[in-house]
């Protein structure tokens, strides 16, 4: 699979089916070198593509796997974060991991509070940084775990739904799905630009 395949939705589902599809979502909410990949496009082309034969898995039964595979992934995080702090501050920079990745996450946590576990699942890189961001911070796990899971269901259910239930409307939309992930890649990367320039104007303060 090339490197185009592994960012493209449709193809991951088809090369992989359900088990890549749980894996990747586990590797975008929480282990860092997996910010790469497409959570929110891949949920939503899941939702398209469920009870397909590209996915024939029922779509009650598939938000339920991509939840725990969300939760399970942030859980991750939190503990590379948690043991692994001193390691990640002294790292140097690479592809998989920047330090103002996590400076853009400790911005966005800092306006949000806990509501960042919720509201940081529909941008790419904090969804991925700010489990590892709470590991770093020591947030309690417990309190943690509820926002985590509340964050991993609404993100899921409105993905998912979102394409299931648009798939089922108009048949002929998997026709445009490139398009439609363009779209989205768009629309999820306006609010990631603002936090980054934001976090970027506090730092020179």
């Amino acid at each position: 699979m090339s490197l185009s395949e592994l960012v493209n939705p449709e193809a991951l589902i088809q090369y992989g089916g359900l088990v890549l599809l749980l894996l990747i979502i586990f590797a975008e909410t929480g282990v860092f070198f997996g910010f790469f990949l497409p959570g929110d496009s891949l949920l939503f082309a899941a939702g398209l593509l469920s009870e397909s034969p590209y996915l024939d898995t029922p779509v009650t039964m598939l938000i339920i796997l991509l939840i725990a595979a969300a939760v399970s992934g942030t859980c991750v995080g939190y503990a590379v974060g948690r043991w692994a702090k001193s390691y990640l501050e002294h790292r140097a920079d690479n592809f998989f991991y920047r330090k103002k990745y996590i400076e853009m996450t400790e911005s966005f946590y800092q306006r949000h509070g806990m509501m960042a576990f919720v509201l940081g699942r529909f941008l790419p890189i904090v969804r991925t940084f700010v489990p590892i961001l709470a590991g770093m911070t020591h947030i309690n796990f417990k309190k943690f775990l509820i926002f985590n899971i509340i964050g991993a269901a609404v993100w899921v259910v409105v993905m998912v739904m979102a394409g299931h239930l648009l798939g089922n409307a108009f048949p002929n939309l998997i026709e445009y799905l490139e398009y439609i992930v363009f779209g989205m890649i768009l629309l999820t990367a306006i609010p990631l630009v603002v936090s980054f320039f934001r976090s970027k104007k506090n730092n020179a303060n």
